[in-house]
């Protein structure tokens, strides 16, 4: 009888292998058709075109408050027990990502007065060359410090202070990287813990007050980068409007450029988990439809084209996404062909937010293993490769 019982069990588990792998065969990226547009010549957009496809290392680099751990260099592995290898951004590379956004978190590696610690600086500077000698983009950025650049009047002198000392020394260690290192203002700057947080009503004083100063720090960076000399006096700089969120930037009375020395080297940052509900919503909703829910990616991407990309600016979406809802892929893999083929129909490059979370009931938006480099979720790869062009 125990041997009929193993036996039963093993076919059972058979059965269960080979229906996951039928399942996995029959996940298809999609044909999508996407209108074309007039994109205009110039050394911008051909330089934010070349960037091609990318992919964040998220939760790594701008993990905060891992008040367990004795060590701050193991701040790059407390959210995802793992720390980066040059064998992943091999991978990467060779699956065809031309840009790594490397996102950071300072305020838990600095002293009194913003001096970053050299080892963790070292660090992020050793994982950004290794993308870079690949001939790969590198986005750096200042990631989870919201309270250290948060945009309001009380707190601006200190907001200013900080902004300028990070990037002062950002500036210096990594003048010597050509234009492939493009370096980010911030990371979704947002009035942290209020009713304001994540929704600009444009009637309130406290967002009017928000967006001016959010206006006068990014100016800040763009001087403080500038004026540090080398490649940094024409490098490509990224700059985001309030949350990063694509309807703030295109609105003009509130979002304005900064001003630059150099010719055309800002690139507007948005990032768009759109549609929200099927996209990052938890629990939202579990399907796509490209011929309705598509609507609202054509609508939030029509706008930026009109604002920026139709008058020569250069737009990339720092962060996209869908995270996984009980085995949707289907779903994520339509929206994925879907939202990369009209991004790039309109000029703009989009990287993936991957956060190494695979299982639970949190945003589990991984594509890759990070200890193995396996790609666990090989239809999204797939579908972002056939729609990012050349």
């Amino acid at each position: 009888m125990m041997k009929k019982l193993t036996a039963l069990c093993l076919l059972l588990a058979l059965l269960l292998s080979l229906t996951a792998c039928f399942a996995a065969d029959e996940v298809t990226v999609p044909d999508v058709q996407v209108g074309t547009y007039s994109i205009p010549e110039n050394d911008a957009l051909k330089f934010v075109r070349d960037m091609k496809l990318g992919w964040n290392l998220g939760n790594t680099f701008d993990a905060i408050d891992c008040t367990w751990l004795k060590d701050p260099l193991d701040y790059e592995s407390g959210w995802v027990g793992v720390k980066t290898s040059k064998a992943l951004i091999q991978t990467l590379k060779d699956a065809g990502f031309k840009t790594l956004r490397l996102p950071v978190s300072w305020h838990n590696h600095v002293d009194a007065d913003y001096q970053i610690d050299a080892a963790w600086l070292d660090r992020v500077y050793e994982v950004a060359s290794w993308a870079y000698d690949l001939d790969m983009y590198v986005i750096l950025n200042i990631h989870h410090d919201e309270a250290q650049f948060l945009p309001s009047p009380g707190h601006y002198e200190e907001s200013a202070r900080y902004i300028e000392a990070i990037w002062t020394q950002l500036a210096e260690k990594f003048r010597d990287f050509d234009s492939r290192l493009i370096m980010e203002s911030m990371n979704e700057p947002r009035l942290l813990n209020s009713n304001y947080e994540w929704n600009f009503v444009s009637a309130a004083s406290e967002c009017r007050n928000a967006a001016k100063c959010l206006n006068q720090l990014n100016q800040l960076f763009v001087d403080t980068v500038r004026k540090s000399g080398g490649n940094n006096a024409d490098r490509y700089l990224m700059v985001p409007a309030y949350a990063a969120n694509p309807d703030y930037a295109c609105d003009k009375q509130f979002f304005v450029l900064p001003e630059d020395t150099a010719d055309n080297r800002i690139i507007v940052s948005v990032h768009a988990y759109t549609p929200y509900s099927f996209a990052l919503q938890l629990p939202g909703v579990r399907t796509f439809d490209i011929a309705k829910q598509g609507r609202d990616i054509d609508n939030f991407m029509d706008r930026l084209y009109r604002t920026y990309v139709s008058m020569g600016t250069p737009v990339v979406i720092g962060e996209f996404g869908a995270l996984n809802k009980n085995g949707n892929m289907q779903d994520r893999v339509d929206f994925t062909a879907y939202y990369v083929a009209s991004a790039r129909a309109r000029g703009m490059t989009t990287v993936w937010w991957d956060n190494h979370n695979f299982t639970g009931s949190g945003e589990q938006f991984g594509l890759i293993d990070r200890r193995s480099c396996e790609w666990k979720a090989p239809k999204i790869l797939e579908a972002m490769l056939k729609y990012c062009g050349e």
